[in-house]
């Protein structure tokens, strides 16, 4: 169970940006733009942007590609959860398309309206991330069979692979030799001379 751990926590990893991403946006929300009597083209725009940032960092996640797939194939337990998160993204993504019709400056009502359709765009993502963590890796740990761990995590490592390659990133130096060795060889230190005799 230990690949099924570190593909959990790796999911887990992911999250956090996001999570990060979502919290300062419903702190921007509260502490500038509540109850604002005009908000200005520049303040809805940046609004705006980072909400799509957000949904769509969180829509192309590797839990979305991978996981997701692997929990529906190993199990019908999880039709409801999923189903409700499936919901909250669906909330998610009318919140999006309502944020789309405000540009320039707003005024009035219509910044409280946007900023209905922010808090509400931030609470239903956050409410999902929360739910994953707390219900569906759980049930994943138990109900994806060990193989499978193995194939989803291949898949998350050919993923990163790929998207690092695009951007044109070199590969990652292996660790060092030490790093690997089996415990049986000595492991040599700098600074200390080996002499080999023939």
């Amino acid at each position: 169970m230990l690949t099924a751990t570190y593909t959990l926590v790796a999911l887990s990893v992911e999250q956090t940006p996001v999570r990060v991403g979502l919290q300062s946006l419903r702190q921007l929300l509260h502490a500038y733009y509540v109850h604002q009597p005009v908000l200005g083209a520049a303040q809805v725009e940046y609004a705006t942007s980072t909400m799509q940032r957000l949904y769509h960092g969180c829509h192309w996640r590797k839990l979305d590609k991978f996981l997701l797939p692997a929990v529906r194939r190993a199990t019908r337990l999880a039709d409801d959860l999923l189903a409700e998160l499936d919901a909250l993204s669906g909330q998610a993504s009318d919140a999006l398309a309502v944020s789309t019709a405000f540009t320039g400056a707003i005024e009035g009502e219509q910044v409280d309206a946007l900023c209905s359709v922010i808090e509400t765009f931030c609470r239903v993502l956050l409410t999902r991330i929360e739910r994953e963590e707390q219900e569906l890796f759980p049930l994943a740990r138990v109900a994806v069979p060990g193989e499978a761990w193995f194939a989803l995590a291949n898949q998350m490592l050919a993923h990163d692979a790929y998207l690092q390659e695009q951007r044109g990133e070199p590969a990652p130096a292996p660790p060092p030799r030490a790093a690997w060795l089996p415990r049986s060889e000595p492991v040599r230190h700098p600074g200390v001379r080996v002499t080999t005799l023939h």
